[in-house]
Order: C-alpha cells, then sequence, then structure tokens
C-alpha cells in the first residue's frame, strides 16, 4: 500500500490546526489504497499550538510532530518535515487554510497520472490588492532572472514524489527558496489550478519584511543577473566618463572661453558614482554574507523533541 506524506509547517496557528486537520481527514477518504500520515512542523509557535499539535498525536497514530528549538522561518520548517519523511510522495502545504485541503486530491491524480511534481497554480487569490500586486510583479519579475524557469503564482503547496524529496534532501543550503530548488531538480511537473481562500484565523506569518528576505532568496539563490548587471553598469559609466573626458578636452583646447570653473558639475558626478558604487557594494556584500553562511556550516535547525504515538524523544537534523 502506497503512502503519502503531509508536511505542515506551523508557527502560531492554534485557531487552524483543528479545522485543518478534520479537513484533510475528510478530504482523503476517498483514498482508501493510500495510507496518509502527517508530519506537523512546529517553528517556535508562542500560543497554544504546540499543545494541540501534541492532543492530535496522542489522539491519532498517524500525526508526528517535530517541534523546533525556537522559530527557523517557514523554508526551514518545510525542509525539516521533508527530511523526516519517507512515503512514496509528500505533499507540502500551510496551516492557515489558504491551501485548500480538497486540492490534495487534484494534485494526487496529478501524481498517478505520471507526474512527479504537481504544484498547485494560483487561479486567484483572496488577498489585499497591495499584496496581489506585489506578487505578481515579483514571480514575473523573478521568471526574467532567473537561471531556472520558476513558474509564476505558486508557493510550495505540490506534491512531491519521493525521488524528488530524495534529491531536495541532499541540497544543505542556508539561504532556502524551496520552489526554486524544486525546479532546478527537474523531473516531470505539472500544474494544478486552484482558487487560493483567504486566512481562516489569525495574522499572516509573512509579513513585508519576510516577504522581502524571500524575495531575495529567491533572485539570489536562481540568478546571477545581480552581478551581471553591476558589470554593465561599469561598463555604462566608463564609456560615459570617457565621452565627459574627451569633451572636456575639447572644449578646453578648441573653445577655451566656454569652459566654466565651478563645482556643480564635479559635486553631482561624485555623488552620483558614489552611490553607484555603494549599490554595487551593497549587490556585492549580499552574495558574500551567503557564502559566509555556507562557510560556518552551521545545522540547518535544531530539534527540540519529536513527538510521535504518544512517545517524547529528541530529534537531531
Amino acid at each position: 500500500m502506497r503512502i503519502i506524506d503531509i508536511v505542515v509547517p506551523v508557527h502560531n496557528e492554534s485557531g487552524n490546526i483543528r479545522i485543518l486537520f478534520d479537513r484533510l481527514e475528510k478530504t482523503i477518504q476517498s483514498n482508501s489504497d493510500i495510507v496518509f500520515k502527517y508530519i506537523f512542523v512546529n517553528d517556535g509557535s508562542k500560543d497554544n499550538s504546540l499543545v494541540e499539535l501534541v492532543e492530535l498525536s496522542q489522539e491519532n497514530s498517524r500525526v508526528t510532530v517535530i517541534d523546533l528549538s525556537r522559530n527557523f522561518g517557514h523554508q526551514i520548517a518545510v525542509t525539516a518535515g521533508l527530511d523526516a519523511t519517507e512515503g512514496d510522495a509528500v505533499i507540502v502545504m500551510d496551516a492557515d487554510l489558504q491551501d485548500p485541503p480538497e486540492v490534495t486530491l487534484d494534485l494526487i491524480q496529478a501524481w498517478e497520472n505520471g507526474a512527479d511534481v504537481a504544484y498547485a497554480q494560483r487561479r486567484s487569490r483572496k488577498d489585499g490588492f497591495l499584496k496581489k500586486a506585489t506578487a505578481k510583479i515579483f514571480y514575473r519579475f523573478l521568471q526574467m532572472l532567473s537561471d531556472v524557469p520558476i513558474p509564476k503564482d505558486t508557493g510550495d503547496f505540490r506534491l512531491l514524489d519521493k525521488k524528488v524529496v530524495k534529491e531536495l534532501n541532499g541540497m544543505r543550503e542556508h539561504s532556502r527558496y524551496i520552489r526554486g530548488m524544486v525546479a532546478y531538480v527537474g523531473f516531470n511537473q505539472v500544474a494544478v489550478a486552484f482558487d487560493r481562500d483567504e486566512r481562516l484565523y489569525g495574522k499572516s506569518n509573512y509579513p513585508l519584511t519576510k516577504m522581502l528576505k524571500l524575495a531575495t532568496d529567491g533572485i539570489l539563490s536562481f540568478s546571477n543577473a545581480p552581478l551581471r548587471l553591476i558589470s554593465n553598469l561599469g561598463y555604462l559609466f566608463s564609456t560615459l566618463a570617457l565621452a565627459g573626458i574627451i569633451y572636456a578636452l575639447v572644449s578646453k583646447l578648441i573653445v577655451p572661453t566656454t569652459v566654466v570653473e565651478g563645482w556643480t558639475f564635479m559635486v553631482i558626478a561624485v555623488l552620483g558614482v558614489g552611490g553607484i558604487q555603494l549599490i554595487m557594494l551593497g549587490v556585492l556584500g549580499s552574495y558574500i554574507g551567503r557564502i559566509y553562511t555556507e562557510v560556518q556550516a552551521r545545522p540547518l535547525y535544531v530539534i527540540n523533541r519529536i513527538i510521535k504515538n504518544s512517545e517524547v524523544r529528541s530529534g537531531k537534523n
């Protein structure tokens, strides 16, 4: 009998956990030939999320709870869940119920039809205008810059065959952008269109600062375009500087009376070039900082405990 693991990262989702679990259980009842197991990853929740997860594990032997020692972030929590999977396939979804549990049936159907990756692609989303606009811009900007084609309008809600999970678990980079990593490994990937719901309870765990960090990870992890931009800007400004020098020399030699002594142009030039240099240094610093993080070789996450079948044991990352 086939086994599908459902990985759910949890951070302050106490109002959604039980509803999500019940809807998933109701949804999967039609698949009698598949055993579904749950891996909930508590990512440093400050509410009653862990208490509710422990209760679920006590009530249902198919529920495993991984309690991380602190909040490591959504992408790391997903990674911790993937590391713990053993099934024939894995479904990754969030706990906020914006990923409708009923869509898992469509993902499973795509997998049974031969897909190695079935990713849920948003047909519509019930978010504010600003979030929808920025998301649309980001996905198209990333698609334009990325060295690897990354499907637009997709999150981490997807089904992964075990061979895809095996490849992902071998990639241990710290600045993780999982949807890009999935695109990188290849295999047969198909889209499953769905309509994204509103968050049921609680507030988003992805405020603007975290969204910007995730966007930065996506761009810097899968594109060298910022570095190429630096080179192109360098060539551009070098050309402009050379033209300015030639113009100044010609003016001085041919029409010396038109040359105005003053600081305006010099100040503008110095400040303009200085600003460009600082931007370039910032981009280089971002790449160097990522190299520094990888060289440190610290673990991606630390597990406080693993709760399964009412047993509590320490875990390793």
